[in-house]
């Protein structure tokens, strides 16, 4: 599966959404209108017939280009002001639908066992997959089994589960499920769940309105044939549910195509398809309400659940999800449909643990990733080679091999940096230590530093982590940064402050700020960044790569510099990186000097490249690849900082395994 294809797939689902809309918006602006000249002309003419019954009616006129532009101004403006309003509802992302839905934010450091095996799953998940940690929610209120994933970007995103997932399901089950929706983040499905959430809500207005119109014809003092507001907010109402009605057609449409391949990404994921298969199956065995949720918003977010959520509609189109016997038999051919009964009763063990099947066996991987936790490998091991044409088909697209990793990597690590990531000013700790001076009398005043700008007993931990954290440093950056991001989300407003404030005269204490401390630094602030400081807008606004050379150019020369000194070596790395732009032949690509590709060019230029579409990120990262192996070997520092412009560009890139 091509992450930046089904991106780019995403993308002109968006378009037809907006034009799916427009048709919508006309044609409800063509019944409206109809609907007000057939009721106000019957009406006028009953009047005329009750005051003066001698003379002649006036003829019915189908056309009236006032009473047309004030239909459709006020049409529009309702939709479109019903829109904007969901839409700037859920401005903040994923943990607005999470809160909208009830759900309660699980803490990073809960001690509540099936909460740490849920957050150790979507951790796992997180890691091996390299999207940001997401916040993670539960609806204690909902006894049945199902999930969802919401948010605009990986960076804002949430996923949220039932209380009788979390309970009911065993680990592997869970994972399928976790995965599930880890493919919905990587897909960019999320994105366009948000939008057609809005424009249903939009279209929803017109029928609230009439709905409005009848309650106060009902209480007026009028009679019936003196008062034409209650047939005009029949009509709206009638009307605003048959848009409704299509807009739910769309979602439905929509959902149905995305669930298979998620399952089919689960799978392929975890490479246990009795995972999601046997979460399916509990489904179906908890009865006809396996995966009903009891909250008024759920009719809303039915298209985004891992089970349908609702009641049956009474139309097959309008089924937001496969049935679970399709689903199943996707990955078990053989089953015959029956579902063994599941009883809720609240205990904490799930009942019917299905047993774990048997997988593949999985090579060793310590001492053979890159850019990776090689915890127990010899330091004088020569780093493995690492083929460039391997690195862009891993992107969104993580295997069994990296969730392995992610396991042994977050089990091998001290329990000291595990504890730190789950605590709040721990894990402020733990990124400082994990950017502290290598020299012993630098580091000495960056620690005291850290007491007089933070808290003391920040600097002090930061002090106690450095020795645990400086073995592994070289390896598990942005493995690190992740898990510390559920502790850091959990900041007040002025700790954010101060943390924020201290890491950037951290970076900049050592007189250069280096590339990568740049990139992870500007990674922590991105994903926090909607938390503390509210929504930032997420826009496309390039679509050709013409406009965007000059930040391509400075990106690529960054990279050549950093990797040798040898000004042939940087000219051969550039010149091996440039051509997999493929930018127009009447562009400028030469190498910059080094002076002119510092950190605020380049955070300028990831700025810019971020609001780029998915092909042109796809060729960026593509060069930058090239760039940094064109002398045949990706160490782990090169590793690690492809893997943080990555994320800085929402594209996840798994971490580094070995050409086999």
């Amino acid at each position: 599966m091509d992450f930046f294809a089904q991106q780019e797939k995403t993308r002109k689902k968006t378009k037809w959404l907006v034009i799916y809309f427009i048709m919508a918006v006309a044609a409800m602006v063509a019944a409206i209108y109809i609907a007000v000249v057939v009721i106000f002309s019957g009406f006028q003419l009953h009047q005329h017939r009750y005051h003066n019954y001698n003379e002649t009616p006036q003829q019915l006129s189908l056309w009236n280009p006032q009473l047309f532009l004030g239909v459709a101004l006020g049409t529009i403006a309702v939709i479109l002001i019903g829109s904007s309003y969901k839409t700037m509802a859920l401005a903040s992302g994923g943990s607005a639908v999470s809160e909208m839905m009830g759900a309660r934010l699980i803490s990073s450091n809960t001690t509540d066992p099936d909460e740490r095996k849920l957050l150790n799953v979507v951790e796992e998940m997180a890691i091996a997959s390299g999207v940001p940690m997401p916040q993670v929610y539960v609806m204690d209120d909902e006894d049945g089994i199902n999930a969802f994933a919401a948010g605009h970007k990986p960076g804002d995103a949430t996923v949220t589960v039932t209380r009788g997932c979390m309970k009911l399901l065993s680990r592997d089950e869970l994972q399928g499920v976790i995965g599930h929706e880890f493919s919905h983040i990587l897909n960019g499905d999320m994105g366009l769940n948000l939008r057609l959430m809005g424009t249903v809500f939009g279209i929803l207005c017109l029928a609230i309105i009439g709905r409005i119109l009848l309650q106060t014809a009902r209480g007026g003092g009028r009679s019936r044939g003196q008062n034409p507001l209650p047939i005009v907010g029949l009509a709206l109402l009638v009307i605003g549910y048959i848009g409704v009605f299509f807009g739910r057609l769309i979602q439905a449409a929509v959902s149905r195509q995305r669930e298979f391949l998620a399952d089919a990404s689960s799978v392929q994921f975890t490479r246990n398809p009795g995972g999601i298969t046997g979460a399916l199956k509990k489904i179906g065995g908890l009865g006809e309400n396996g995966s009903r949720l009891g909250h008024a918003h759920a009719e809303e977010l039915s298209h985004m659940f891992f089970g349908n959520g609702v009641s049956a509609p009474f139309i097959g189109l309008l089924e937001t999800h496969p049935p679970l016997p399709d689903r199943i038999r996707v990955f078990d051919p053989n089953f015959d449909g029956k579902f063994s009964s599941v009883r809720y009763d609240g205990r904490d063990e799930p009942p019917g643990e299905i047993s774990r099947p048997k997988r593949a066996p999985m090579p060793n991987l310590f001492g053979t990733v890159v850019g990776g936790a090689i915890l127990a490998s010899d330091e004088d091991e020569k780093p493995p080679v690492i083929k460039s044409h391997h690195v862009l088909p891993n992107i969104g697209n993580p295997t069994p091999l990296h969730l392995k990793y992610a396991e042994q990597l977050r089990d091998s690590l001290p329990d000291q940096i595990k504890m730190a990531a789950r605590e709040p000013l721990d894990s402020a700790a733990l990124i400082y230590a994990l950017l502290l001076s290598a020299d012993e009398n630098e580091r000495a005043v960056q620690i005291a530093e850290i007491g007089k700008r933070f808290s003391p007993s920040v600097s002090e931990k930061t002090a106690v982590l450095f020795p645990d954290v400086a073995k592994i440093a070289a390896h598990v950056h942005l493995p690190i940064i992740n898990l510390a991001l559920g502790g850091l989300r959990q900041l007040s407003v002025e700790q954010f402050q101060s943390f924020s404030q201290t890491l950037q005269w951290l970076i900049e204490s050592g007189g250069k700020i280096g590339l990568l401390e740049f990139v992870l630094q500007k990674i922590i602030l991105r994903h926090l960044d909607s938390q503390f400081n509210g929504p930032g807008k997420s826009v496309v606004q390039f679509y050709t790569i013409k406009p965007l050379v000059p930040d391509c150019v400075v990106l690529l020369s960054a990279l050549a510099n950093i990797g040798s000194d040898d000004a042939a070596e940087i000219l051969k790395a550039f010149e091996a990186g440039a051509p997999y732009l493929r930018a127009p032949d009447d562009v400028d690509l030469s190498l910059l000097p080094e002076e002119n590709c510092g950190v605020n060019e380049i955070d300028a230029a990831l700025n810019r490249l971020a609001q780029a579409v998915p092909i042109i990120k796809r060729n960026l990262i593509e060069a930058c690849v090239h760039v940094v192996g064109a002398d045949g070997v990706i160490v782990e520092s090169e590793a690690e900082l492809l893997r943080a412009i990555s994320d800085t560009l929402d594209c996840p890139m798994p971490p580094f395994m070995p050409a086999e």
